[in-house]
């Protein structure tokens, strides 16, 4: 049995600071700048006006002109994400992490651990959160999160599967990145419920919506992927104060110093990164966040300069502050000195031998390069010449 755990609104709690800012009205997550023009988390005075999440911009001001609009905080909500999952985690959960706000995992190898029953699991789950939560299981991921969005903050929830299911509005399918921009389609052609969406043929299913449908017609009897439980992951980071005039090279300068101070951290333990988190904290409110993954393990601050320097030209607003997180941390950089050094002796010995041996069949001249003499020469003859290969 899969449990999933729902936190409502959870960016947009944190964002506005706190679960009782959202009673004030009709509000939502803006659009993160530079990104597409659509509203975040909504509250429920907001999506009791028809509002919901990555609703266009423009729509959602005409629904309701008072929305109040809350600076995103990807920063925030990520570190106060990460907290919640590492609770989840301290009861023995394998936690899939399904986005701020939801999170996954198998309740049958805790059963035992907390009780025999899923009752228990749901109680030593509730206690280990210490925040008001939604609570489903069920079969699979989408039986488990569809139990959530039904359930209490109280009492748990279960959906035992697609006869469950059925009378659920086609509205779910939004909780799924693949399957979001279905469900307005999906209701132009009086297709509501995810009964009446199952009940159709797949073929046709195939033919109208392709792949996104055809996951949405196996979501809707019940059926999903098994879950994939995060790695654990060891926090590394570094964060420098800025001056408020702080831009260009002098951001590039405290990225180097940034990069520079973690790669001494000696949790490191001269591991490489495979993956880094570039933030900030903006002047005039909110936070900033990109994350980059880099093309192989490395260890180099001047490959790690080249690899991040580029994402400072999308900061939105002056910084207050730059924080730069090692995501994941791979394998010693050893094998980069094989690669680059050993390895590339060797291959320069079997280029001498090769050229060597061509000389030695067909005359010096068997192996030339060439050579720029003068590049902005009308005559092409004059642009370069060829000599010997050494």
């Amino acid at each position: 049995m899969v449990v999933c755990v729902l936190l409502p609104r959870f960016p947009l709690a944190v964002a506005a600071g706190g679960r009782a800012a959202l009673a004030a009205g009709p509000m939502a997550l803006a659009p993160e700048p530079g990104r597409e023009q659509v509203v975040g988390e909504v509250s429920q005075a907001a999506e009791a006006l028809g509002i919901h999440p990555g609703m266009r911009l423009g729509e959602a001001l005409a629904r309701s002109p008072s929305l109040a609009l809350v600076p995103p905080d990807p920063v925030g909500v990520a570190d106060a994400w990460d907290r919640v999952l590492a609770r989840l985690e301290a009861t023995g959960a394998a936690v899939e992490d399904g986005g701020p706000g939801s999170a996954c995992f198998e309740a049958r190898g805790l059963q035992r651990l907390h009780g025999g029953s899923l009752d228990a699991v749901v109680t030593a789950t509730r206690a280990a959160l210490r925040l008001p939560a939604r609570i489903g299981a069920g079969p699979s991921r989408f039986c488990a999160i569809a139990a959530a969005t039904q359930a209490r903050t109280r009492r748990a929830h279960v959906v035992r599967g697609a006869e469950d299911l059925a009378a659920r509005p086609v509205a779910l399918l939004r909780r799924r990145e693949q399957t979001a921009r279905l469900p307005e389609e999906l209701e132009r052609l009086g297709i509501t419920t995810l009964g009446a969406l199952a009940a159709l043929p797949r073929d046709a299913v195939a033919d109208r919506f392709g792949p996104p449908g055809l996951l949405a017609h196996d979501l809707a009897r019940g059926l999903d992927d098994p879950l994939r439980p995060r790695a654990p992951q060891e926090v590394v980071a570094e964060t420098l104060e800025l001056d408020e005039s702080a831009a260009g090279p002098q951001l590039e300068r405290a990225l180097g110093l940034l990069i520079d101070r973690l790669l001494a951290r000696p949790e490191r333990r001269g591991r490489t990164l495979r993956a880094a988190i570039l933030s900030a904290t903006l002047v005039e409110g909110g936070t900033w966040r990109e994350r980059v993954v880099f093309r192989e393990p490395l260890a180099d601050p001047r490959r790690m300069r080249l690899a991040l320097t580029p994402r400072l030209a999308l900061l939105p607003a002056p910084a207050e502050s730059l924080r730069l997180t090692a995501e994941q941390l791979g394998p010693p950089p050893a094998g980069d000195r094989a690669l680059f050094g050993e390895a590339r002796e060797r291959r320069r010995a079997r280029l001498r031998e090769a050229v060597g041996q061509a000389r030695a069949a067909a005359g010096p001249e068997a192996a030339l390069r060439v050579l720029t003499v003068d590049p902005d020469s009308r005559v092409p003859e004059r642009r370069a010449v060829l000599t010997p290969f050494e």
